[in-house]
């Protein structure tokens, strides 16, 4: 069980364009919802009367893309970031162990660290400022990697479980990112997730991917596959009910598709923590 007094807020989906209108004038069915941070670090407009009309029928966390923590501190984004969480008052907040960019520069992807020391305490650093600035929660998301470094000295699980120790952050653990990555890069996910601290596991996420040239894609844009619900599996046998999240970012759905989708994660669930 996770270490944290956080909620099990049950299975929730992200908030896109596409559903605007039904999620907030139908208020269907679903647990929660996850917003793009990014999306909502505004002063104002349409998006947060949006934003608050969402957070008036459902629990609210907000997920970011472009901390981007192997880099330096964007004061900006930070500042803009923490009048969102106070707007929202989540249980926590997260975003990727990447970097997105350097000196100005967006890549617009979350491209993965070099597992090494040096990286490790600057990464530390970061988290521990958002945590203390923010007096929240924050948790790290594991990414989908397509190469590796020469210059990394340890493995992606061992540096993330490092990482959540010193600056004593929570997991966001993306179950997908674990399978794709095993492919891509040739080890056991099974190994991999041993090697983690699952009891700081606050989130999963669950999406589909694609597979273009061999190589796996964390393109969110198909159902989640066999293999995946496995491990999902797996993990709930071990951390027992976590708050979990349908990742379905291209090539949306309808909304009902969706919600089939997070009742299957449902099923899942309920499956894995019966005795």
């Amino acid at each position: 069980m996770s270490r944290f007094a956080v909620p099990d807020l049950g299975v929730g989906v992200g908030f896109r364009v596409p559903h605007y209108g039904v999620v907030i004038n139908e208020r269907p069915r679903m647990d929660w919802f996850e917003v793009i941070a990014e999306n909502f670090m505004l002063d104002g407009g349409p998006p947060l009367d949006n934003l608050s009309r969402l957070q008036a029928a459902y629990p609210v966390v907000p997920h970011g893309v472009s901390m981007s923590l192997g880099d330096a501190v964007d004061e900006d984004h930070e500042r803009r970031l923490l009048a969102l969480l106070a707007r929202l008052n989540p249980p926590w907040f997260s975003d990727h162990a990447c970097w997105t960019g350097h000196a100005g520069v967006n890549t617009h992807d979350l491209l993965p660290l070099p597992h090494t020391e040096a990286v490790l305490r600057h990464v530390v650093d970061r988290i521990k400022r958002a945590q203390d600035r923010s007096g929240r929660l924050f948790a790290v998301e594991n990414v989908s990697s397509y190469l590796s470094y020469r210059a990394s000295t340890m493995p992606e699980a061992e540096f993330l479980a490092e990482l959540c120790e010193r600056a004593d952050c929570a997991l966001l653990l993306d179950v997908n990112n674990v399978f794709v990555s095993s492919v891509n890069h040739g080890f056991a996910p099974e190994e991999y997730l041993r090697a983690l601290p699952l009891d700081r596991v606050v989130q999963l996420h669950l999406a589909g991917h694609s597979v273009r040239e061999g190589f796996r894609l964390d393109t969110h844009d198909y159902p989640v596959c066999d293999e995946v619900w496995a491990l999902y599996s797996a993990v709930i046998r071990e951390t027992g009910p976590v708050s979990t999240l349908i990742e379905w970012d291209d090539l949306i759905p309808s909304f009902e598709r969706l919600q089939a989708e997070a009742d299957a994660a449902r099923r899942v669930r309920d499956e894995a923590k019966a005795p």
